[in-house]
């Protein structure tokens, strides 16, 4: 029996596991969940760490899971606590040295980058990213850099939650939090070196959010693994969460 330690995405919270969970205790496992400070525009990835170390309990056989920005939390937890494996979830991946902007700046308009202060990597710190896929579906950026904070019906209808069932994706939408902190953007990641730990990545091959293709590349530059391929969009454990639950079982 593990004990899977699910971090949600951005404006989500802890309530985005609820169809998740009975599945995974259903085959014998526990779970839990916690909500991420990203109302506090000033809270930073160490501090999205600390409220995942907080729930983690000692002595367990810890399987920690990361959705979407999350991916760039659960490392830094794994070097703080004990975790047998990481599972990255349609996410984005860290690289050391960097923030996620300065891996995906070149699909942004540079107008906008003005706007918003940033000042282009150095050449050298760029190169390694220009022959990758775009990280990001484009019609998802604004969001992304923080000008729709707290989501559009429309939009997360539309790039979230299209392939839930009706009243599950109207429940989401109701759900969906303020969120302020942009660390998981803009922030270098404070990881030095990733941890030696178990890797999985789950692509979702109708993600409108993140970009399969970007995601098939990244699992298996960044983490050396092929991805496992799991049909729909980004949000599966609330489209499909017994098919989710599986997978993330055989990977225990």
């Amino acid at each position: 029996m593990s004990l899977f330690c699910l971090v949600h995405g951005a404006l989500q919270g802890a309530w985005c596991w609820d169809l998740l969970i009975p599945e995974l205790e259903a085959r014998g496992h526990k779970a839990v969940a916690m909500d991420l400070p990203i109302e506090d525009a000033s809270a930073t990835l160490s501090d999205f760490a600390d409220a995942v170390v907080q729930v983690i309990p000692k002595d367990e056989d810890v399987i920690l899971v990361g959705h979407s920005m999350a991916g760039t939390v659960i490392p830094i937890v794994a070097t703080q606590r004990r975790v047998r494996r990481l599972v990255f979830l349609a996410t984005l991946i860290p690289h050391v040295g960097t923030s996620v902007l300065d891996q995906f700046y070149d699909e942004v308009d540079p107008n906008a980058l003005k706007a918003l202060g940033y000042e282009l990597p150095e050449a050298s710190k760029f190169e390694q990213f220009r022959d990758e896929p775009d990280m990001y579906n484009p019609a998802v950026l604004g969001a992304a850099l923080g000008k729709d904070s707290s989501g559009s019906e429309a939009l997360a209808m539309e790039v979230l939650f299209h392939d839930c069932e009706p009243d599950v994706a109207r429940w989401a939408i109701s759900k969906l939090r303020n969120h302020q902190s942009m660390a998981h953007i803009f922030e270098v990641t404070p990881l030095q070196a990733f941890p030696d730990v178990e890797y999985t990545y789950i692509v979702c091959t109708d993600d409108r959010t993140i970009s399969p293709t970007w995601s098939r590349y990244a699992a298996r530059k960044r983490l050396g693994v092929d991805a496992i391929e799991l049909p729909g969009g980004h949000c599966p454990y609330l489209s499909r969460p017994a098919h989710l639950a599986s997978i993330l079982s055989a990977e225990c």
